[in-house]
């Protein structure tokens, strides 16, 4: 069998991305009325965004290892789909027109930490509870042990 799920999880990383963002957009678009309401606050629809949306795409997120490509993937679902709909557009004070808003302009608006560093640090959290683990524990094994013996010499054979 090539690839499986086992408790949410996949066996590569890109496809659990991916399959964690599917359902943080699915769950976005569920909650599209609210977040895109003119009756509710800003500050609610941000609570709505971290405690809910947020909580959706980031499950699992201790056991995974990004490149630049998945964290411009999830800079771009936080930024361009939940937050430039949060905040919305705003109207240029020179020339009286709608414009969107720039990432940065965002970033700013929303004052908490990125996707990306709140992956970085509940990723180091879950480093400090395997680091506290027991010996007998495998996870502590596989983060803890160093491999003892040498490597063969030459070509390693094909699997």
């Amino acid at each position: 069998m090539e690839e499986f799920k086992y408790l949410g999880n996949q066996n590569s990383v890109q496809e659990e991305i991916k399959s964690r963002l599917k359902s943080g957009n699915a769950c976005y678009h569920s909650m599209q009325n609210l977040v895109s309401s003119r009756f509710l606050s800003k500050n609610l629809k941000i609570k709505i965004y971290r405690t809910i949306i947020f909580h959706v795409v980031l499950y699992g997120c201790e056991t995974w290892s990004l490149t630049l490509k998945e964290e411009c993937r999830l800079r771009v679902f936080m930024c361009i789909i939940v937050l430039r709909r949060i905040f919305g557009p705003k109207r240029d004070k020179v020339t009286g027109e709608w414009r969107k808003l720039r990432n940065e302009e965002l970033n700013d608006l929303y004052s908490s930490p990125s996707i990306v560093q709140m992956i970085k640090s509940r990723r180091m959290s879950w480093a400090g509870h395997v680091a506290h683990m027991g010996e007998r524990r495998g996870i502590y094994r596989v983060l803890v042990v160093k491999p003892e013996g040498k490597r063969p010499l030459g070509r390693p054979r094909p699997r």
